[in-house]
């Protein structure tokens, strides 16, 4: 009896270990896939706005956010994405979800980049997340590149605010609500 006890509990670690082992795997695979989403995601800035590569380097960090939404008078949109610390060079792995009301209609694929102007605001928007709102225009995109440069400027929380849509129509006002947070599967 104690043989089988033993054998017991030796199959249940081994399985433990096992699928905390595949489960780390996945995270590295999920993080390598998102870095590698970002890279892109910043050359499609820098080629339609060639004055980004110099800010995104010169600023205390950035954030890069690829959403998927759609929007008929109320809309909802989410993502994934990464804050990077120029200085640390630590990565902070995040999500992103956004809801809005107004006189909008719309489903797109959209890339966000967000550059921190000082190091406060990164560190804020990395440890406690970011929420805001508002908002308007128009912007589409087909075959994974935007129409029009780099979606524009907006400054927000000491930040400068850029986005792309790759694919899709999103056209309209509305006043939005934006949260980011650190994605607790990834960090």
């Amino acid at each position: 009896m104690k043989v089988h006890h033993l054998l017991t509990t030796g199959v249940l670690m081994l399985s433990l270990a096992a699928g905390n082992a595949l489960a780390q795997d996945d995270k590295v695979k999920k993080q390598a896939e998102l870095r590698k989403v970002t890279q892109t995601t910043l050359e499609k800035f820098y080629k339609a706005d060639p004055k980004l590569k110099a800010e995104v380097a010169k600023a205390p960090g950035y954030a890069v956010f690829t959403t998927y939404g759609l929007s008929f008078l109320i809309g909802g949109a989410g993502g994934k994405g990464l804050a990077h610390d120029n200085k640390t060079k630590k990565t902070t792995y995040m999500d992103m979800a956004q809801v809005s009301a107004g006189l909008q209609i719309g489903a797109a694929e959209t890339e966000t980049l967000i550059v921190f102007k000082s190091a406060k605001a990164m560190e804020e928007f990395v440890n406690k997340g970011w929420e805001f709102g508002g908002g308007g225009g128009a912007q589409a995109g087909a075959g994974g590149k935007s129409v029009g440069a780099a979606g524009g400027e907006n400054v927000v929380a000491d930040a400068l605010y850029y986005t792309l849509t790759k694919n899709g129509l999103q056209a309209g006002g509305a006043i939005a609500g934006t949260k980011f947070w650190k994605d607790k599967e990834l960090n």
